[in-house]
């Protein structure tokens, strides 16, 4: 176990958690936490002075930011550090419009942040549209179903009234 003088001072006042609270609070296993640090999901986390990973409220934020894309929406890792690293580029970009006096610049920030949202966009239309194909077969297939179970009861009342 970590103990609370290994955390450096300047973390202390900050809520920090273990890699097996972590675990535990998210679902997620130690290893896919690793693996989402070494792929670049999550970003490094904090380390204590023994080389113990730490990891603040807003990485677990991230972390379940994470799993609700893979989870519940399918998405790929792929897709996912795609929409998470849209999701940080349009924060800069607002960072910077808060900044900005320039209207000029502000309107090209704008722009920018409207070609980040159409992209993003794009990802979750085509993620749709095979959902929807997807719910179009299955449809298919259960009416199917229901054909043949409809012919097979009247063969069956067929042999029963002969």
């Amino acid at each position: 176990m970590v103990a609370e003088n290994d955390v450096p001072s300047s973390a202390a006042d900050t809520p920090s958690f273990t890699i097996e609270q972590v675990a535990a609070q998210t679902g997620l296993t130690k290893r896919t936490l690793r693996y989402y640090e070494e792929v670049g999901l999550l970003p490094p986390t904090g380390r204590t002075e023994g080389n113990y990973r730490r990891y603040t409220p807003d990485d677990i934020q991230h972390l379940e930011r994470i799993k609700s894309l893979r989870d519940l929406l399918g998405f790929s890792l792929s897709d996912i550090r795609e929409i998470l690293s849209a999701e940080d580029e349009r924060k800069q970009i607002g960072a910077a419009y808060r900044q900005e006096t320039e209207p000029s610049t502000k309107i090209a920030q704008i722009d920018h942040i409207d070609e980040i949202l159409r992209g993003q966009l794009q990802l979750i239309e085509q993620k749709i549209a095979g959902l929807e194909q997807m719910r179009t077969t299955l449809l298919t297939k259960r009416e199917n179903l229901e054909r043949k179970r409809q012919d097979l009861q009247q063969s069956l009342e067929s042999q029963e009234n002969t």
